[in-house]
């Protein structure tokens, strides 16, 4: 086989990938639908319903379980890695995004100089997840999984 037909033949892989992609996809559709503008910035980035992060780790998981079982080292690795994504997402990022939201009010209304260097650029407020968003995508990355399996 070559390069591309061993990628194409992990279906493993290919689940991780599509949950990553649906995933973007539908949080770039919910925001123009609530915002009413394109923002190419949600196609590939974090924060946002539904979690990306959660739904590509579920994907993975939920196709690891499919090829190789629940009693498989590949499930165990799978698991543990969407438990330490999913509570991330909700946590540590979740809180650098409100900290960053407050941050840019703060510099908004009070420019300062840090270094010698005007700070003007504003800080990445999408970077976590609610745990609606997480569990979104979490269920998201099942169902595309148990989809995909279906034809591989």
């Amino acid at each position: 086989m070559t390069f591309w037909e061993d990628i194409l033949g992990n279906q493993v892989l290919i689940t991780a990938v599509a949950g990553w992609l649906v995933a973007q996809v539908l949080k770039t559709i919910i925001d123009l639908a609530l915002n009413k503008n394109f923002n190419p910035e949600r196609l590939v980035g974090s924060g946002g319903m539904p979690s990306s992060h959660s739904s590509t780790v579920c994907a993975l998981t939920t196709a690891a379980i499919y090829r190789y079982g629940v009693g498989s080292f590949e499930f165990a690795v799978c698991f543990v890695l969407s438990m330490i994504v999913m509570y991330d997402a909700m946590g540590v990022r979740r809180e650098t995004g409100k900290q960053a939201k407050l941050l840019n009010s703060i510099l908004l209304e009070n420019p300062f100089e840090l270094s010698g260097e005007i700070l003007q650029e504003r800080l990445k407020e999408y970077v976590g997840h609610t745990p609606l968003q997480v569990a979104a995508g979490a269920i998201l990355g099942i169902l595309l999984a148990l989809f995909i399996s279906q034809y591989y």
